[in-house]
Parts: C-alpha cells; sequence; structure tokens
C-alpha cells in the first residue's frame, strides 16, 4: 500500500463500502460526539469524514490536535447511515473508520481559522499567513481556475497556430504608461536593468526576425497603484503578435480566443462576434471612458451647440473657451428619488475634483425645476426637451468643463449614478465586449518638449 494515500479525498463513494484505504491531508474540523471522534480531512481535491473510536490508541493524539494538522489514515470504509448522508458533499455517504494513524505535521493554533470564508481578519494578516489563506475553498478554486483559463488559452493559441515565446525579463528600459522597475546590476555598477512594463520590444524583434504568429502569457511589471483588475506591481496578459494581418484578422482571433473563453468558464452570456467598434472620440463624449461598460444604458450627449445660444452665461462661456457641456439623460428618477440623492451625485462630483454637477428634473406634474432650468428661456427649454427626448418622470444631468475633465469627471458621474439607483438599470449577469478604435496619436513638440495630439480626436 502507497505510505501515504490510495485515494484522494474526494474519491470514495458508496460502492467503495468495505475497502480498507489510505488518506492524507489537513484536520479541517474536528468534532466530538459522545466520545467518538470526527475529522473532516481535507486534501487538495476535497473532503472525507474520518470516525475515531476511544478505544484506538491514537484517540488523545487526535483529540488534542490543532486544526490544520497533517495526518495519514488507514481505516476502512463504511456507508453512513441515511440520516447522517450529507448530501452537499461528494463523499457524503460514506465516512472511513480509522484503525491506524500518523501525525505527519501538528500544526500549533493557526492565526486563520480555515473553514471561516467570511471571517473578519485583516488583510495584513492574510497576507502575512497567505499559505492559510490560500486553504480556503473560494480562493483555492480562483487559483484553480486562473491555471485552467491559462491552459485553455494556450490551447486555443497554438490550435490557430501560434507559437510560444519566452521574452526577458530584465531589459532595457520601454515605458509604456507606468513606471519602470529597477534592478541594480552587480557587475556593471551604477547601472540598472528594468522589468518589462510589458513584452512590446520582443515581441517586434521576433516579428521582424521572420516569427509568424506569436503568443505568451506574460507578466509585465509596472510601478502605479492598484486597481479593481490588476494586483500592485505585476500581472499577466495574453500578448500576441501577427505579421502580414489586417485589423480586421486580429480582431477575429481574439473575439474568438476571449469569446470562448469566457463562454466556458463562466454562466454569463456573452455578446457575439462580431463586437462593436466604438471610435475613441465617440467612446469618451458618449460614455466618459476608453473602457466603457455597456451594461450600463445612461449615455452622455453633446450640448455645446445648445448651450453656445443659450442665455446660460456660465455654460456658453465653457464653450466659447473651447470646453464642453454634455447631458446626460436619467428616466424616470424625479418623485423616487430624494433631494438628498441629487446633492450627494453633486458631492461626489466636487471630491473628483469638479466644479459641480447641475441637472433640470421634469416633475410628474410638469413642472421643470433644478439649479439652471431659472436660466433658461421657456423655449429653450422646450428645445433642450425635444433635443434630448425628456419626459415628465425624467432628470437631465450637466458636466460643463474644459475637454479632458469633462471626459474625465462625466465617466465617474454615469457609474456613479447607477450604482445609487433605486431602480438598479444594468444588464445582469452578462458580458459586454466591444473594441476602442481610432485612438489619437501622442507625440513630443520638438521645441517644447510637450506630449501633444499628432491628430486631435475631438
Amino acid at each position: 500500500m502507497h505510505p501515504y494515500r490510495t485515494h484522494k479525498c474526494n474519491e470514495l463513494r458508496a460502492s467503495d463500502a468495505g475497502k480498507t484505504v489510505r488518506l492524507s491531508g489537513w484536520m479541517y474540523r474536528l468534532r466530538d460526539h459522545g466520545g467518538i471522534l470526527f475529522v473532516d480531512l481535507r486534501d487538495h481535491y476535497g473532503l472525507t469524514q474520518i470516525v475515531v473510536h476511544p478505544s484506538r490508541s491514537f484517540f488523545g493524539l487526535v483529540e488534542k490536535a490543532h486544526l490544520e494538522s497533517v495526518i495519514t489514515v488507514t481505516g476502512e470504509v463504511k456507508l453512513r447511515t441515511p440520516d447522517t448522508i450529507n448530501p452537499d458533499l461528494a463523499t457524503g455517504e460514506i465516512e472511513v473508520e480509522a484503525n491506524e494513524l500518523v501525525m505527519e505535521s501538528a500544526s500549533k493554533v493557526t492565526p486563520i481559522y480555515v473553514p471561516d470564508e467570511k471571517a473578519d481578519e485583516s488583510e495584513d494578516v492574510r497576507l502575512k499567513h497567505r499559505y492559510l489563506d490560500l486553504r480556503r475553498e473560494k480562493l483555492h478554486e480562483n487559483i484553480i481556475l486562473r491555471s485552467r483559463v491559462i491552459r485553455y488559452l494556450r490551447e486555443q493559441m497554438w490550435e490557430k497556430g501560434f507559437n510560444e515565446f519566452q521574452t526577458p525579463i530584465l531589459t532595457a528600459s520601454s515605458p509604456e504608461g507606468a513606471r519602470d522597475y529597477l534592478v541594480p546590476s552587480r557587475i556593471h555598477r551604477g547601472q540598472f536593468y528594468a522589468l518589462p512594463q510589458a513584452p512590446q520590444m520582443f515581441k517586434q524583434l521576433l516579428m521582424v526576425s521572420g516569427f509568424d504568429r506569436y503568443f505568451q502569457i506574460a507578466p509585465c511589471f509596472r510601478d502605479e497603484a492598484a486597481r479593481a483588475d490588476r494586483s500592485p506591481g505585476e500581472f499577466y496578459q495574453l500578448d500576441i503578435e501577427m505579421s502580414y494581418a489586417t485589423q480586421d484578422e486580429i480582431f477575429a482571433v481574439v473575439e474568438d480566443v476571449v469569446g470562448n473563453t469566457f463562454a466556458k468558464f463562466s454562466t454569463w452570456q456573452c455578446n457575439a462576434a462580431p463586437w462593436p467598434r466604438i471610435k475613441y472620440r465617440d467612446a469618451m463624449m458618449v460614455y466618459g471612458s476608453d473602457k466603457p461598460d455597456l451594461r450600463n444604458p445612461l449615455k452622455w450627449q453633446d450640448m455645446s451647440d445648445f448651450f453656445r445660444r443659450a442665455s446660460f452665461k456660465a455654460f456658453a462661456s465653457c464653450v466659447e473657451q473651447g470646453g464642453l457641456v454634455k447631458g446626460l439623460l436619467v428616466k424616470g428618477i424625479v418623485g423616487v428619488e430624494t433631494r438628498t440623492w441629487f446633492d450627494k451625485r453633486e458631492h461626489n462630483v466636487r471630491e473628483n475634483g469638479g466644479k459641480g454637477l447641475g441637472y433640470i428634473s421634469w416633475t410628474k406634474e410638469g413642472e421643470l425645476k433644478g439649479p439652471i432650468a431659472k436660466f433658461l428661456t421657456a423655449e429653450q427649454l422646450e428645445e433642450m426637451k425635444s433635443l434630448v427626448g425628456m419626459e415628465p418622470g425624467d432628470a437631465l444631468f450637466f458636466m460643463a468643463a474644459p475637454v479632458d475633465e469633462c471626459h474625465r469627471i462625466s465617466g465617474l458621474v454615469r457609474t456613479d449614478i447607477a450604482d445609487h439607483l433605486t431602480n438598479d438599470i444594468r444588464e445582469k449577469n452578462v458580458y459586454r465586449f466591444c473594441w476602442i478604435v481610432d485612438f489619437p496619436f501622442f507625440e513630443k513638440d520638438p521645441e517644447t518638449g510637450k506630449i501633444i495630439f499628432s491628430h486631435n480626436p475631438f
């Protein structure tokens, strides 16, 4: 018999009753039921219940053991009685009656109680004892999912004729929008290597060297603040390059690979290929972001021409100075959301560096209210309602600022409003992919050294 295990902790079933087996794993839970000990034994694959009777010589050893101790158990597989079957456990129909037990590694009291997925340990404690935190089921499954996703990505890329190449980690500086991490050279004193922010230079060298299709699950090291979708310091990305390929061919490969991956590993629906293509200028104008959440139906409208002619001098002046005025129509919220709700939306703008957020609300009684309404004539209000499709019960929010600031703040406002509406308006359980195309190009002005648009998208 194998010295550690004949089976994994998720393998045994009712058909194995009567077999002598050996299992190894961590003591996940320990319960004393009238002098009989029940141990939930856990390994990478699952759980099996172990029964230890008081007549066994190792009973006291198990009784005093701390959770997360590693043990090897040899015993007979027994069927559970009908009233003790656990339908939520793959091995819930059986238990193993221990005849032999070896304490492979006795644990001290752990600073993290592994069975409690919702424990309130501080992040510092969880990171310091990461090896314990990763034993928890949800995090453990996340790491496995990551491995499966990477494997699936590789399989798809190989099937499409791509070759995987590994590019250098120590290299020269090649900025990609963040600061480099630098590594001092022992041999060349006073000089430094940079960790790559992306394998950009090397994959392009591979292309000009004659390799037709490249991919890499590439580490990218960027000295930037943490984001919701990437860790501080490093993240991995699927990096690809193709020779003699059109933009449409590249899009088709990505749509197929990414679409298949999300369809395989998620229960949410994905929009079918080809994905919508949105010009950068339109994305910034309508969504205030170059990575818009299309599940949020709110859209900004350019109202600069209207306010250039309207009688509200503050907005007219903004347009005359090259700024933008945008309007965001939110349907059916007047009478649903309170005045405090509207005030909080403006407060959020000020917290993020904006000067304020104007709005006009149309009550169900037919009255137009708000700090801007009094500055517009009756004819202008009628024109405004027709321009945006406003109806009783709707509110129209305004953002007026220089172009870049207007786009930045308007993107935050769009998300903030959707996040805090009483009636959630976002599409549920779906992914909505798109392409952002026609990006502006930047270059350095040779006289001033400033970064400028080589073509202005606005």
